[in-house]
């Protein structure tokens, strides 16, 4: 199959899917504020693409462990099958703009050991700005096969956390306010772990929602203090992180043998447990 990269353009999938290995292609649309991402799919979607959830298939129920905890491997498993996933199956995910979304599920199939698989650069809206097709149809493929196995790319918890923010680099992917704690919209305690540094996911894209070249998320990377130490990163709940350990691997600093770490928890997590200390105000506090 070769090696896919992490990122594809429209262009580059279009003529993909009219070969002998297509792709499975997967909309993961989602919004934290909404509207619901499914209502976006049944409005017009890649032909051919199937359509998960954020909430229910790419996350375990809320609680304890944040609000999108890792999922089961058993239900992902049989998620992907139904979504005709086998393990020679390459896949590309896409959202509605960024890719950030579209790096969880990225993400989650290179940690269940599945390593054909990258996002659509700028989502549905540079397919269809490129005058490709979206159809309203619903695609029902064949059940595939594939047996994931867990552990591929490291997680954090809660003290490695900690300890990375303080002995290597943590990576905040959330807005600048909510870094600083002046606002939080979703978790119960405002600010951002000890010792980690703000890094906005969205710079990683231009104003189209494409993935900046190798050569400015490799200057991103710099200003954010990644080097040669570890590296990992969290976000409100694990969602949008992914793409910070997408975008590092894209500019070269880390790579598939020795990806970031991602805190799966993240702030979600983090927060609610009072004995945590919660850090306000500007960079690396």
């Amino acid at each position: 199959m070769g090696s896919m990269h992490p990122v594809i353009t429209p262009r580059e999938l279009a003529v993909l899917l009219t070969g002998p290995d297509a792709p499975a292609v997967v909309d993961v649309r989602w919004s934290l504020t909404g509207p619901p991402g499914r209502a976006g799919y049944q409005a017009g979607h890649l032909p051919g693409a199937v359509f998960l959830d954020v909430d229910s298939d790419l996350a375990g129920p809320p609680g304890l462990d944040g609000r999108h905890p890792l999922p089961e491997p058993a239900a992902l498993q049989a998620t992907l099958r139904a979504a005709g996933v086998s393990a020679t199956t390459s896949i590309v995910a896409y959202d509605a703009a960024d890719s950030s979304v579209a790096a969880r599920l990225w993400w989650l199939l290179r940690w269940a050991g599945h390593r054909e698989v990258a996002v659509l650069d700028g989502g549905i809206a540079a397919w269809q700005a490129a005058g490709l097709p979206v159809t309203v149809e619903v695609s029902r493929p064949q059940p595939g096969t594939i047996t994931l196995r867990p552990g591929a790319m490291p997680v954090l918890d809660a003290a490695q956390a900690a300890a990375l923010a303080r002995d290597g680099v943590l990576l905040d992917a959330r807005a600048a306010p909510r870094y600083r704690g002046e606002t939080e919209p979703v978790d119960p305690r405002a600010g951002h772990i000890p010792g980690a540094t703000n890094a906005p996911f969205p710079e990683l894209t231009d104003a189209q929602g494409c993935w900046l070249p190798p050569t400015r998320l490799r200057e991103l990377a710099q200003r954010w203090g990644v080097g040669d130490a570890e590296v990992g990163a969290y976000c409100g709940s694990g969602i949008n992180a992914c793409a910070l350990v997408l975008g590092l691997e894209r500019a070269g600093v880390t790579t598939r043998q020795r990806p970031a770490a991602l805190y799966a928890g993240s702030w979600s997590q983090w927060c609610t447990d009072t004995a945590r200390p919660v850090v306000t105000g500007p960079n690396r506090g």
